[in-house]
């Protein structure tokens, strides 16, 4: 497997009244041209593992790495402008809930343009059609209405799609995606992991999706990796998640009810015993 991603000892810090505190604790993984699951409950790292890729976590917040490399580039080394010229085109991120990552005032089709104004040198009329062959690639039936709206005028699911749009673009050779589906219902989280399955199949990009959900995770990615406290606990290929080794990881599983459950009441997660990890 090619590498696409290499992290070695990523750490991430943030200081306090009591002395630094670290959220990230020295990990280490790599990702090829595949789906990455990043599993864990809130607060074991997993966001932040994402940011501190992109370089989003600002001071006071404090990363170090032994190596941060995307496809032979050190990310630690690299000047903002050209980190700022990567993100978008060639890493992208998909923020969990587009309420908050869409621009209110600003209409839908003219913030996907702004990427390629951006990115790339396409007239106007390049940029439009671009922008439409984007949405119908999320699969939205009325590009053309839909370029003219306003984000509060877009359902949740369509939200996201219009998210996932906006990011793959300029077909990224990774993309980040955090919680992608957690705001959506059942019906709609499917379609847009479908979507975005496709575009993994189609382009050939690699993904990282960040999740507490283990059971979605198993099901459209190749590989997990289980954080629990800022570390990484457990690595498997997802089809041997029901295998999982850890205490924490088998936790996790055992923790989740079932459509066929006959327990009374769902076992809680020893902290005493896992320790710090």
């Amino acid at each position: 497997m090619m590498s696409l991603l290499n992290i070695e000892n990523l750490r991430v810090s943030f200081p306090t009244e009591q002395g630094p505190v670290e959220v990230v604790k020295g990990i280490s993984f790599e990702l090829g041209r595949e789906r990455l699951g990043i599993v864990g409950e809130s607060g074991s790292g997993k966001s932040m593992t994402g940011r501190a890729i992109l370089r989003l976590i600002d001071k006071p917040g404090i990363v170090t790495a032994d190596k941060m490399e995307f496809d032979g580039l050190d990310l630690t080394t690299l000047p903002n402008k050209q980190m700022r010229a990567l993100r978008g085109a060639r890493i992208s991120m998909v923020m969990q809930d587009p309420k908050f990552s869409l621009n209110p005032v600003i209409r839908i089709g003219d913030q996907i343009a702004e990427v390629l104004s951006f990115h790339s040198k396409l007239n106007a009329r390049q940029r439009r059609a671009r922008v439409l062959e984007s949405l119908e690639a999320v699969r939205i039936t009325d590009p053309e209405r839909v370029y003219k709206l306003y984000p509060h005028e877009v359902s949740g699911g369509m939200g996201q799609r219009i998210m996932i749009a906006m990011m793959v673009i300029l077909e990224p050779d990774l993309m980040i995606a955090d919680e992608p589906t957690s705001a959506l219902d059942v019906s709609v989280q499917a379609q847009v992991l479908d979507i975005m399955d496709d575009l993994v199949t189609r382009t050939g990009m690699g993904l990282i999706i960040i999740s507490h959900d283990l059971n979605m995770v198993a099901r459209y990615c190749d590989r997990i990796l289980v954080m629990f406290n800022g570390e990484i606990v457990e690595t498997c290929a997802a089809s041997e998640l029901a295998n999982a080794k850890h205490p924490y990881t088998q936790g996790l599983l055992a923790s989740m009810p079932t459509l066929d459950e006959h327990r009374n009441r769902l076992p809680v997660l020893d902290r005493d015993q896992l320790g710090s990890v």
